[in-house]
């Protein structure tokens, strides 16, 4: 399990929290540091199941005055979407959450968490 975060975050902060608490083995990802590549960025999406507009903090100062609000959302549009988080990732909605079991979460609730730790897997047992 990954999480992407912005330790500036009280979302991602919680998060991290709450994976503590549960005793998740997980790897931290400082997004804005060690930056998505277009690739990672279609592969979180389709493991969230999710176009890039949905994952678009389009308040953001650079969502703005690259006027996002306007872009077209279509699959034509998809790619330039894509490149846009890569190069701007403060874009990216966070904390975002790869489930070990393929599929990840937004984990801006306490639920979203839980749900990202159900989907861990079982600890393997050892023969005795």
């Amino acid at each position: 399990m990954e999480i992407w975060i912005n330790p500036a975050c009280s979302k991602c902060r919680s998060a991290i929290s709450l994976l503590d608490a549960e005793g998740a083995d997980y790897t931290v990802r400082r997004y804005l540091e060690d930056v998505p590549t277009e690739d990672e960025v279609r592969e979180v999406l389709e493991r969230l199941g999710l176009e890039p507009w949905d994952i678009t903090r389009t308040q953001e100062a650079a969502a703005k005055e690259l006027g996002l609000k306007e872009w077209p959302r279509d699959a034509r549009a998809r790619e330039r979407w894509i490149a846009v988080l890569a190069a701007h990732p403060k874009l990216i909605q966070r904390p975002v959450i790869t489930a070990d079991d393929g599929t990840a979460v937004v984990a801006r609730t306490e639920e979203a968490v839980r749900d990202a730790l159900s989907r861990r897997e079982p600890p393997s047992s050892t023969p005795l």
